[in-house]
């Protein structure tokens, strides 16, 4: 096996367990393989947090420290790209969590004209419209009956969020 493979292998391994999508770690790979200048296999928390930075990613240090914690079990102060990954997701997949519901929280805003805090099934039918034009009106009818809990005939921030992040 070539060692593009193997390195198709650990990402789908990486992308499972972490919850980054293969670009996400294709770019870590890269930023690990750019300061592991002597292939050894492993960097520092330092350069994590270089390489993390340097890809727009918020670091906290304290959060940093505990994270790097729980995967170096040996407490050797070295990374492997595996454990890299771990630490990285903990930082990347929930910026991107905070992301979608800080865009849901304003295209909520948007269709919750009155600022009532809801917004109805009817607004709710022609936004699915707008994202899906192949939806029927059984389809659309499915979706309310099965999001809109209450059968209040409104959702609310927390109902509009839990259908649009599945």
């Amino acid at each position: 096996m070539g060692e593009a493979e193997e390195d198709d292998k650990q990402f789908d391994l990486i992308v499972e367990s972490s919850g980054l999508d293969h670009e996400q770690v294709d770019s870590l790979k890269k930023g690990f393989d750019g300061f592991d200048k002597e292939g050894g296999g492993t960097i520092t928390q330092t350069t994590m947090q270089m390489i993390l930075k340097s890809m727009g990613v918020k670091v906290d240090k304290d959060e940093m420290d505990g994270y790097a914690a729980e995967v170096d079990e040996e407490a050797s102060g070295k990374f492997t790209f595996l454990q890299f990954c771990e630490v990285s997701a903990k930082f990347m997949v929930e910026d991107d969590v905070e992301q979608m519901r800080e865009e849901l929280k304003e295209a909520f805003r948007i269709y919750d004209k009155e600022g009532q805090g809801f917004i109805t099934t009817d607004v709710l039918k022609e936004i699915l419209r707008e994202i899906d034009t192949t939806l029927t009106e059984s389809d659309l009818d499915n979706i309310i009956e099965e999001v809109d809990d209450d059968a209040s005939g409104t959702l609310d921030f927390d109902e509009f969020q839990a259908m649009m992040m599945g």
